[in-house]
């Protein structure tokens, strides 16, 4: 569905809110700090759909990243921000508005209702994306989970679907065994790196022709290109 930047310094905020929002087929990004986030957010803007800052994080908070985003935005395509904090003050309500951020949600939150709101600020900004994608022989419906070569179907396992996912939602960027384990299986996995070669064998396996799409990165890992 879309990609989605978590910055939090707190792990198990992060993989909350990282959970369930690829229950809903998004593709989560993480940064432990403000400075971490900053720099994600500047190198790879322009795959980016939406952030998630909370506010207070070491270095640099929620606030001073927002600010810097908006600045070097000068015009350009508008990002959505949600900001994320413990302070319900309404000054800190109207500061973060008025820094240019589209939600502010006051922890402790509902993770299933923050879910909704990313839908609705994803659906109210253009950005919820297109539930099939035709990617040359290869269809995926995320809406449906389906995935079809040909118009036949690919009985794929959850783990290969969210990697295929994972592989099309980072189209053309060369992406690290440990980056793909932990987007797909978590932080809290403690399983070799060589899980991944072998769903990515699987998954190649079962997408026949269009296995060739996921391009091995000699040394580092993998890279998907259409």
């Amino acid at each position: 569905m879309s990609t989605i930047l978590i910055a939090d310094d707190e792990a198990r905020i992060r993989r909350l809110v990282s959970d369930f929002l690829k229950r809903d087929g998004h593709t989560i990004v993480e940064a432990a700090d403000g400075k971490e986030a900053l720099n994600i957010l500047e190198n790879r803007r322009p795959g980016l759909d939406m952030a998630i800052l909370d506010v207070m994080m070491p270095g640099m908070d929620g606030f001073e990243v927002l600010r810097e985003l908006r600045e070097q935005e000068h015009g350009e395509t508008h990002l959505p921000v949600m900001l994320l904090t413990a302070r319900a003050e309404d000054a800190d309500q109207v500061r973060g508005l008025e820094g240019g951020a589209d939600d502010y949600v006051t922890k402790p939150f509902s993770p299933i209702v923050l879910a909704a709101r990313v839908r609705t600020l994803l659906k109210r900004e253009g950005r919820a994306g297109a539930p099939l994608e035709q990617l040359g022989k290869l269809s995926v419906n995320e809406l449906r989970r389906e995935v079809m070569v040909e118009n036949k179907p690919i009985d794929l396992t959850p783990k290969e679907y969210e990697l295929l996912i994972y592989f099309k939602n980072n189209r053309a960027i060369a992406l690290s065994r440990e980056s793909i384990l932990n987007a797909v299986w978590g932080y809290d996995y403690f399983g070799d790196l060589r899980t991944v070669d072998t769903h990515v064998k699987k998954l190649r396996a079962k997408l026949g022709e269009c296995g060739t799409m996921i391009e091995t990165v000699r040394g580092y890992g993998y890279r998907f290109e259409v």
